[in-house]
């Protein structure tokens, strides 16, 4: 979740829409694909050039939308290590512009207790407040403390800012990598996490034992009990991040991507395709220059538009790509 997370105000010049879950290789929404029309994003992609390519295995820790927009930003890092956290300190002024600790993103989350194994659920389906938040934040801060982090709120209720050295080094996957499958395929194991899912576990007992979850069971929405690691690392010192034109990131394809909602994804992506995709490609046939990022399980494709000579346009005329044969390679 950039920083899901991790959205971008229009208006940055040249245009760059960057949109995650554009591909998507689970069940429902790889059927979906099949006769899904997109002809603004056809006619879009018949004008522009293939500028990189950055296919990995769904393996990674960070999923393809984040490393697109963190190179983007001049975040570039290893795996598991975009400092998320930390640009979200920096830019929400919790830390100071100088600042070089390394932070993270501790979220709120309710963990799926199954018979096999235990599956995080999506932290944006919680419906946790401020209020809630706030509570839950004063209870932990003492635990978080005795490990030498601190603890700070955010401008989104549920996510936590969390400071300390600990942080440093440390890969973490992604709550977009992770939501729908077993916490052991993504939580950290190795030495340098030890000391991090003891203070784990004393949050499921201590959550478990909060007033905020006897309050939420009374409303019928799932209890808070646990809380999920991401975005961990210090920011490179030289980063300006207000420097930067950051790319329009799009998410509306996102929740019916992680529930594998083939029907609702694919009319996400026409009402995309008649609104932003429209707009862009209005603003290329202008000859103003444009840049679009498509964002799937495994890769991230970046295209930049060009000046069409008549050859080219003779060759888009002819030589249109399918959007759904593209989208079905992210």
């Amino acid at each position: 979740m950039v920083a899901t997370a991790s959205s971008s105000s229009p208006g940055s010049s040249p245009r760059h829409l960057l949109i995650p879950y554009a591909g998507r290789n689970s069940p429902a929404c790889a059927a979906a694909l099949v006769g899904l029309r997109l002809p603004n994003l056809e006619a879009l992609l018949a004008r522009a050039t293939l500028a990189d390519d950055d296919t990995q295995a769904d393996t990674t820790r960070s999923p393809p939308h984040e490393r697109a927009l963190a190179q983007a930003l001049g975040l570039a890092s290893a795996d598991g290590c975009i400092p998320w956290a930390a640009l979200d300190a920096r830019r929400s002024k919790v830390a100071e512009a100088d600042d070089a600790e390394a932070w993270g993103w501790a979220t709120l989350c309710h963990w799926q207790v199954g018979i096999d194994d235990v599956v995080l659920g999506d932290p944006a389906a919680i419906e946790i407040d401020a209020a809630e938040s706030d509570a839950l934040l004063k209870a932990a801060q003492p635990f978080f403390e005795e490990d030498g982090i601190a603890l700070r709120g955010s401008a989104v209720p549920g996510r936590w800012l969390a400071r300390g050295a600990v942080f440093q080094g440390i890969a973490t996957a992604s709550i977009d990598r992770a939501i729908g499958w077993p916490i052991s395929k993504w939580s950290p194991l190795s030495d340098h996490a030890r000391s991090l899912r003891r203070l784990q576990n004393e949050m499921q007992m201590l959550l478990y034992t909060q007033r905020v979850n006897d309050d939420r069971a009374a409303r019928g929405v799932p209890p808070i009990n646990s809380f999920w690691l991401s975005g961990t690392g210090a920011l490179p010192p030289e980063l300006l991040p207000f420097d930067v034109d950051a790319p329009e990131v799009i998410g509306t394809l996102r929740p019916a991507a992680l529930r594998d909602d083939g029907p609702v994804w694919a009319e996400a992506w026409r009402a995309l395709d008649a609104g932003p995709i429209a707009e862009a490609l209005a603003a290329a046939t202008r000859g103003d220059e444009v840049t679009l990022t498509l964002c799937g399980d495994l890769a991230a494709k970046r295209f930049t538009t060009h000046k069409r000579t008549f050859g080219r346009w003779l060759k888009g005329l002819f030589e249109r790509p399918s959007a759904a044969t593209l989208l079905a390679t992210l």
